[in-house]
């Protein structure tokens, strides 16, 4: 099963592109993130007509999640208790998946920053509640990078978000529920950054971070034949600033 998570940074301006990506590259599950339009307005039959199958948590201008699926899709499950439009979840052939959208914190002293650590603690406990006996895969844009490696220049992000103590050790207490990083289990050298800043030539300076981040259980995590990002995807007019990243799993 080939499995992507995507942040597409608005639906409307960039659904020529995801269609596109989505017909040469043929993933069984996609999991998009801040598609800003809300529910009345998810293209369904844009996707459905690619043999998708689709569940869209939707907010207007802000945030959006969704899963489509050419595998089945059932048993959705609609955000966490804050109300927002940042998590949806779905089995897709078996397979338990969640699209996430972790909040960005803006800087550590502003609410939004104690207001991400809630939403990642209480995905956490979600997560520590699953059950065990089904694949999970875990994915989206977590807003923060796990470790220096992840980031072009650790000293630039200092005192900053994304790359605080505290959200790393808010993803290392998901992952201590049993799952596995496993695009960094595969390449563990190499930084596979997924967002570049639109501003002052990042993607071609190579300034970026890895936050699109892709958690397999770890009782299925040996069955991954690959893990990938795709840049190519951030080429090109119009790009989001999140590249896909790519996940082919044997279930």
């Amino acid at each position: 099963m080939r499995v992507v998570t995507w942040n597409v940074n608005s639906l409307n301006a960039r659904l020529a592109r995801v269609l596109e990506w989505l017909e040469a590259n043929e993933p069984d599950v996609a999991l998009l993130q801040e598609t800003k339009m809300r529910d009345d307005a998810f293209p369904v039959e844009a996707f459905a007509a690619l043999g998708y199958e689709s569940a869209h948590v939707g907010q207007g201008q802000w945030n959006g999640v969704a899963v489509l699926s050419r595998a089945g899709l059932a048993d959705v499950e609609r955000g966490l208790s804050d109300g927002e439009a940042r998590l949806v979840g779905a089995t897709c052939g078996g397979l338990r998946v969640y699209s996430c959208y972790v909040p960005n914190g803006r800087a550590l002293d502003d609410p939004h920053y104690a207001y991400k650590l809630r939403w990642l603690d209480e995905l956490r406990a979600l997560l520590a509640a699953r059950d065990r006996s089904a694949p999970v895969v875990v994915a989206g844009d977590f807003n923060v990078a796990p470790a220096d490696l992840d980031v072009w220049d650790p000293t630039a992000l200092a005192g900053m978000t994304h790359a605080s103590a505290p959200e790393r050790a808010a993803l290392d207490e998901i992952v201590a529920t049993g799952l596995v990083d496993v695009v960094r289990a595969r390449h563990p050298a190499e930084p596979c950054f997924t967002w570049w800043d639109y501003r002052g030539g990042a993607f071609h300076r190579g300034w970026g971070m890895r936050i699109d981040l892709v958690y397999v259980d770890a009782a299925h995590a040996e069955r991954v034949r690959a893990a990938f990002v795709d840049r190519d995807a951030r080429k090109g007019p119009k790009p989001s600033d999140h590249a896909p990243v790519v996940v082919d799993l044997d279930l």
